[in-house]
């Protein structure tokens, strides 16, 4: 793949040290593409406020992303953004922020985000408002979909299109949707959405609980989708931080391998994470990769990256390597 100017620059500047790693691993990313492989990306902290976005979508158009495991609230911050972005407030200087100023964006319905306010009415209310009478209506035809399933729904039938607030091509959820790409989303109850799930059970708005899929259905559906994917082509594992996100889906394959006893099964053909934890044997995000090998997890010969910074920054950088750009 030919250079960039990001690319060129980034391979003549980036030469040592963590920034070497970033281009080890984006190397290493191309080069597993080139061999057929495909690529799971895993998406924990808050990375749909901080627009990954504007990368990652373009990184599904193209197809270097096959799948993505993420957190509840990465789902759904990202459609959040692309309806109500004008609303946002960003507070660049929120480390200097008292308890009462903390107390003063409450009272006017902004969650805050690191230097990010999410507004409750335009974005949590709004999205909240439709996808009820999604899951009202899912209930009264017996219908039972995934949490990803149901924001694909509002997309494709254009529930927010005149109120889109920033180009399509820089929403990963709406790129994502154009292409139904397999989403996983444990521990969706640890969400906004999730929350006012439980909540309208508990008013009895939605007298059935189980419309929207659970996690453990999530795990299987991630099971069959490996089982059937990594048939005849490696499967890549690219980490965008910790948590549930990341290990919900790494631990499909020891669970295929020792659980089901089917050991035959290929090992994670490609292994990077990035995160500003610090190396630690008692954290799973802190976690070198080498000890993924003693779970079953990661092969020897595996090609393993940790790029210990700040995903925001080192996200796009690796996606225009990657791209090409």
């Amino acid at each position: 793949m030919s250079n960039g100017p990001i690319s060129a620059f980034l391979k003549r500047n980036f030469r040592h040290f963590n920034a070497a790693t970033l281009i080890e691993a984006a190397t290493a990313y191309n080069q597993h593409l080139d061999a057929s492989g495909i690529m799971l990306l895993t998406l924990a902290g808050a990375m749909s406020t901080a627009e990954l976005g504007i990368s990652l979508a373009e990184m599904i158009r193209k197809k270097k992303v096959h799948a993505i495991c993420c957190t509840g609230a990465n789902l759904e911050e990202d459609l959040f953004n692309l309806i109500a972005h004008s609303s946002y407030k960003r507070i660049p200087n929120y480390r200097d922020l008292t308890p009462i100023d903390e107390f003063g964006l409450f009272e006017n319905s902004m969650n805050r985000v690191t230097d990010t306010c999410i507004p409750e009415n335009e974005a949590i209310r709004t999205v909240e408002a439709a996808i009820l009478e999604e899951w009202q209506s899912a209930e009264f035809s017996g219908q039972r979909l995934f949490p990803h399933e149901f924001l694909y729904k509002l997309l494709r039938e254009g529930r927010f299109r005149s109120s889109y607030e920033i180009d399509v091509l820089d929403s990963w959820l709406y790129a994502a949707m154009e292409r139904d790409l397999p989403v996983f989303v444990p521990g969706w109850e640890d969400s906004t959405l999730g929350n006012i799930y439980a909540a309208h059970c508990m008013t009895g708005n939605i007298k059935n609980i189980n419309v929207v899929k659970s996690g453990l259905e999530y795990l299987i559906g991630l099971a069959d989708w490996y089982l059937i994917e990594s048939a005849d082509r490696s499967i890549g594992f690219f980490q965008i931080g910790g948590g549930i996100a990341g290990d919900f889906a790494i631990c499909v394959v020891p669970m295929l391998r020792e659980d089901i006893k089917k050991k035959d099964i290929p090992l994670w053909g490609y292994y990077c994470q990035i995160s500003d934890s610090v190396t630690s044997y008692g954290s799973y995000s802190g976690a070198h990769p080498n000890e993924k090998i003693t779970w079953g997890k990661l092969a020897v010969e595996t090609p393993k990256f940790v790029i210990e910074s700040d995903a925001s920054i080192v996200g796009p950088l690796v996606f225009a390597i990657v791209l090409g750009q």
